[in-house]
């Protein structure tokens, strides 16, 4: 079994940055990820002042963040976590492959895509329904799409669609949209449509996405819209499994609740990143990771949790 002072479960943003600062403060580290790594950022179609770029592509970005964390420390893709234990006072984290054993933990599992949850959506994923525009983007150049959502990924991702050559038209649940005052600028001086007060009820087609079905909210009418592909982008919900399992306290909405050194109310776990919500950006994430590295750190050479008389901030005993 491989030892190590802290492994890091997520390799986007907060858990590569937390490589870099755990390494760089002393600590054995080890990140671990069920998927590639980048997180959410890869997906992205252009990160707009994350602070050194004016603008950039996610998967570039997230291309250099492993590239940088791979100069201190390992990272370990596509091997999911299954299961964590505590024994003795350290951490067993086993993978599909290994076995981990840790003086403490740091989560940034992140957050995944929202569904809709309606008929049809299920059914033709990856055959015209897609959560990622530059994944999938291309392939319905010179095509009708829908995007769905109000917020600063929806926004984004028909801003993208329409530049590479997409017949891109937004459907929005309200009447007023949620994405920053920039990003909704450039949306309307590009003419994409917008259809407002407005659902999906239902995707359909054969073999592949024709059309959806649309339900204004404010008359209840239903009509028919023809799309080749549609674009889901309305959010995403915590990936808090692990931390569940850890027994970590978290919020109403299911984000983890730190303390403002990334501290959990579990001794020796952090967290960090969109795992802990709040405004969900990428440098906010970083600073969490880091946050969460250097409290490791001075736990591990000053271990709090083993002085009944000091608690983590915010958190009771």
């Amino acid at each position: 079994m491989e030892e190590y002072d802290t492994v890091i479960i997520g390799a986007g943003p907060a858990g590569l940055n937390a490589a870099i600062y755990a390494t760089r403060a002393g600590l054995n580290a080890i990140v671990l990820d069920g998927k590639t790594a980048g997180g959410l950022v890869a997906e992205s179609p252009a990160i707009e002042n994350y602070l050194g770029f004016t603008s950039i592509e996610g998967m570039k970005l997230s291309a250099k963040f492993k590239t940088h964390a791979l100069q201190y420390t390992r990272v370990n893709e596509i091997e999911p976590v299954t299961d964590i234990k505590r024994e003795n006072g350290d951490f067993t984290v086993k993978t599909e492959r290994e076995e981990y054993r840790a003086k403490t933990i740091i989560l940034a599992t992140g957050s995944e895509h929202r569904h809709l949850n309606i008929p049809g959506e299920a059914e033709f994923s990856g055959r015209g329904v897609s959560y990622c525009s530059t994944c999938d983007g291309f392939f319905f150049r010179n095509k009708k799409t829908l995007v769905i959502g109000g917020g600063n990924t929806a926004v984004g991702d028909a801003i993208y669609l329409k530049g590479i050559g997409c017949d891109v038209t937004l459907i929005h649940r309200r009447n007023a949209l949620r994405a920053e005052k920039a990003l909704q600028d450039k949306l309307f001086s590009l003419g994409i449509p917008v259809i407002w007060d407005s659902e999906l009820t239902e995707i359909y087609g054969e073999g592949k996405v024709n059309g959806a079905k649309l339900r204004n909210r404010k008359t209840g009418e239903i009509s028919d819209i023809e799309a080749e592909g549609i674009f889901i982008s309305i959010g995403e919900d915590p990936n808090n499994q692990l931390a569940k399992a850890l027994g970590v306290k978290l919020a109403d909405d299911g984000y983890v609740i730190i303390d403002r050194f990334s501290r959990t109310n579990v001794p020796g776990v952090y967290a960090a990143g969109d795992l802990t919500g709040g405004v969900k950006q990428i440098i906010t994430a970083a600073a969490e990771g880091a946050a969460a590295a250097l409290s490791a750190y001075e736990d591990i050479n000053n271990p709090y949790w083993k002085k009944d008389e000091v608690s983590v901030e915010g958190f009771e005993n």
